[in-house]
Order: structure tokens, then sequence, then C-alpha cells
């Protein structure tokens, strides 16, 4: 039987299932045959980390899902900000103010610019707001990589808008499509909390791991809030959306959206307050401009670490209110090393973002061979897609975890899906394209092949919520391969 039949007017032109097949088998082999060639010049390069930045600077990488927006501006913007407002530079410190407190250190940069002494302090800003210059051994790299943040904030708070313009075109130079960005939420403070009475209750009954009492406790809170929360989640939103078409963010080659972040680091009302406010901004968001929720902070900080069960308790319960159940959220979780905490630390954080608090996607996961159970939670996420955001570059400064000491061997094995992400290129003075590099150039048994499937991973496994807008990014993946492997083919370099 024919697959299709044309014929002409004249009845004399028949295309039958016989030419088309030869159609396919030829378009086959050469497809075939190009996939091999790319894959043999990749492996021809893979030891050499300037050829593969060549490569890789030019690869479709699709989506960046894991960055935080602050941490992804490079300090030069920063600093040109509070020069340009010239704004006073404590000399000693190198603590920048608007307005400068009592002593004599406090200097305009117009005055340091006038000595001639602007560049050095801005140098040695540079070194106090990124890792730049960093030797490795004069301070602990976490805690340089986590003070960078409050240093910056005067710069960092203001320069939202062009911060936004410029994650845009630097993600398109380095063609990236799709950016899924952390960004604060505000507001939390206007909104009364019920009082240290329910934050007692609530340490009482984490400390007897009491689910029960947690949640009547998360229901007393909720419903005393929960009228409050709406009207400043809505502002949120619209803060958001005015940002994003303002400034035009969106158009036919690139896209951004949103999830809200808070940190874990507060008292369990005012945590509890702000993840109300963040799922209440993605659930009511209409523009499907804000997607998801994350929480942020570092995971070793001592109220992190003691906190970390109540604050998976939280994520369950406001995931199992039925107006609140389709929100997504990814959940830094297992951002620890063997050293940074407790070794009976490393045991549970992943499994609590999995199993108890329903994590989407998982960022860092790191500690997962410490892991209780690390097989059968590794089987649990490929079988629920819960995809792991790796920041190798960020993984290796923080926690010092590299080559083999990284588990992303262990997810691949597993299948679970894997995202290559930045974390803070920012801070970390690093790119999407450095990670590729590493990458490859590090995990020999992750083949081209592997590399595609991460790429389109990070549109599968974002949060975008219109479900044409991922086909069509999905589209555009396919297309931009095809030339960027016929553009490889075509130097003649690959044999």
């Amino acid at each position: 039987m024919h697959i299709f039949t044309k014929r002409t007017v004249s009845g004399r032109l028949y295309i039958t299932s016989h030419l088309l097949l030869i159609v396919l088998l030829l378009f086959s082999s050469i497809s075939t045959a190009n996939a091999q060639d790319i894959n043999s010049y990749f492996q021809k390069i893979r030891n050499n980390e300037a050829e593969l930045t060549a490569f890789f600077s030019q690869m479709p990488k699709g989506g960046d899902l894991h960055n935080h927006l602050s941490g992804a501006i490079y300090a030069e913007t920063y600093v040109d900000f509070v020069v340009q407002k010239d704004y006073y530079i404590n000399t000693t410190t190198l603590q920048v103010l608007e307005k400068p407190l009592a002593g004599k250190e406090w200097v305009r940069f117009s005055t340091l610019a006038e000595n001639g002494t602007q560049a050095d302090y801005i140098a040695r800003l540079m070194q106090k707001w990124s890792v730049k210059d960093y030797n490795y051994v004069s301070y602990p790299s976490d805690k340089l990589f986590f003070e960078t943040f409050p240093l910056f904030d005067i710069a960092s708070k203001n320069t939202v808008d062009t911060g936004l313009i410029e994650l845009k075109n630097r993600a398109m130079s380095e063609h990236v499509s799709y950016l899924e960005i952390m960004t604060g939420i505000y507001g939390d403070k206007d909104i009364k909390m019920p009082g240290l009475p329910l934050d007692n209750s609530l340490e009482q009954a984490q400390q007897n791991r009491d689910t029960a009492l947690t949640s009547r406790i998360l229901d007393t809170i909720f419903n005393s809030i929960i009228t409050k929360v709406k009207p400043i989640a809505l502002n949120n939103d619209n803060y958001i959306s005015g940002l994003h078409w303002k400034h035009a963010i969106d158009d036919s080659d690139f896209t951004m959206r949103y999830l809200f972040a808070f940190s874990r680091i507060g008292k369990p009302s005012v945590i509890f307050t702000k993840m109300l406010l963040a799922f209440e901004a993605v659930a009511l968001d209409t523009s499907s401009l804000v997607v998801g929720v994350n929480i942020v902070a570092p995971e070793n900080n001592d109220i992190s670490m003691h906190d970390y069960w109540l604050h998976m308790q939280m994520f369950k319960y406001l995931h199992n209110k039925a107006q609140l159940n389709k929100v997504k959220y990814s959940l830094h979780a297992g951002e620890l090393a063997l050293g940074m905490v407790k070794p009976e630390e490393l045991t549970w954080h992943i499994n609590a973002a999995v199993y108890t608090a329903g994590a989407n996607r998982i960022g860092h996961g790191v500690d997962l061979p410490y892991e209780n159970n690390p097989y059968e939670l590794l089987n649990y996420m490929a079988q629920h897609k819960i995809a792991i955001e790796i920041n190798l570059f960020s993984n290796e400064f923080i926690l010092k975890v590299s080559g083999d000491r990284h588990p992303i061997m262990l997810y691949k094995r597993f299948n679970v899906p894997i995202v290559i992400s930045t974390d803070d290129a920012g801070v970390l003075r690093s790119n999407l394209i450095e990670q590729y590099v590493l990458l490859a150039s590090r995990y020999k048994d992750i083949s081209y092949k592997d590399i595609k499937q991460f790429v389109y991973n990070s549109i599968t496994y974002s949060f975008i919520k219109d479900a044409a807008l991922k086909e069509r990014l999905t589209s555009q993946l396919d297309k931009q391969f095809s030339q960027f492997e016929q553009k490889v083919l075509a130097t003649g370099h690959y044999l």
C-alpha cells in the first residue's frame, strides 16, 4: 500500500512509497554521517580547552535555568553605577554608601579621581564584589562568594533595568536563547507577622519532627496573613511585568522568565510569609512571566541547617493547598561538601527536598553520594523527571568539589535529567560557555549527543507555562543545531 500517491492532471507523475523510502533513507544516511563527523571532531578537540571554547562559543545552548539576577551581573556594572552616582567609599573597609557615616575614612569617588587614587580603589572594590584576582589561599572561598551580595546590594538594587538588558545581550552573544532568572520577592515587611509564640511552637514541632503539629501551626499563620499577601504578590507580578515589557526583553530570538526567590535565613514565620508570598505571586500571575519559586542563601548557615526540616515541611504544606499545587519550584539542596558540616548532615537534604518538599528540580545536589539510599533517590528522580541543575564552576569554587568527586556521572548513569547552568556568572566571572568546556574536558564519558540532550533538557525542564512557547523554543533549537553543525562541517577541520 502506498503511503501517499500524487498524480498530475495528465496522470503521468506518480510518487510512490518506494521513492519516498529512498528519499528518507538518503536523508537518514546523510544525517547519520553528519552526526558521526561532528562527534569525531568533538572527540578530537575535547582535550584542548581553547578548541572546546571556540566550539561551545558557537554551539546553541538553549537555556540557563539556575542563575541569580544580582549575582549574574558582572561587578564592572555595579562599580560603574556607584562611581557615576559619586557615592562615598570607606577607604578602610571599602564599604560604599550614598551618604557617609561618621569618620574621616569616607571619601567621594570624584575626590579619589581628583587625587589620582580612584583606579586603585576600583580595583580593590572589584575584588570585594566578585572573585576577581582571588588567590585561593588568603580567605575562605565560600565566605568570599556569599559576602559579595550584601556588599554590592547598594548597586544591584538600583540597576535591575540595566542588569536585565545586560544579561539578555550577553546570553544572545553566547547563543543562549532562554534565561530563567531568580529575583527577590518584596513587600513581606508590610505584612504583620503572627509573633514569637508561633515561632516557638514551630521550633518545638521541629524538634519533635511533629508533622501534624507543624501543619496546624502553619494553618494558623496562613489564615492570619493570606488576605494581606495577595495584593502584595500582585504588586510583585506587576513590577516584573512592567520591567520586562518596558525593555522588550522577549523577542523572536530570546525569552526570559522569572523565579521568585527568598532567603532561608530568618525566623520561621518570616520565612513562611516570604514563601507564601512567592507561591501566591506565581499562582496569581497572568502574564506567564513569573514561573516558579526557589529558596536561597548558604545551605550550611546555622539557621539554614537548623530549620531545613521545617522549611521542607513548609514547601509540602503550600504544595498541598489546592490553589497553589500547580506552582513549580526548584530547591537549592545538597550544596554541601564533606568538612563543611557534620557528616550526618550530608545524608538527607536532597532526600527531603525530593520526597518531602516535592521539588520539581534540584539545584546543585553535590552531596548526593553521601545521601541515605542514593540509588533509590536517583531512581526516583529519574522516574519522576526531577531534573538536576549542574553548576560545575560554582561547585568547584564554593565547595571545592570537581572532577570525579562531583556526582554528575552518578546522575547521568541513573538517567536523571541534567541541565547545565551558571549559578552566579558575574560574581564567579564565568559564563555558560565555560561550564560546557569544563563538562567536556573533565567527563570523557559524556558524548556530544549527551551534551545536546542536556541543552534540550534546559527547555524541556524549564518552568515555562506556555506549552506553545516551549515547542517554539525546541523547534528553534533544532534549526540552530542544524546550522551550527553544518557550519562546523563546512570548515573541513573536523576530519
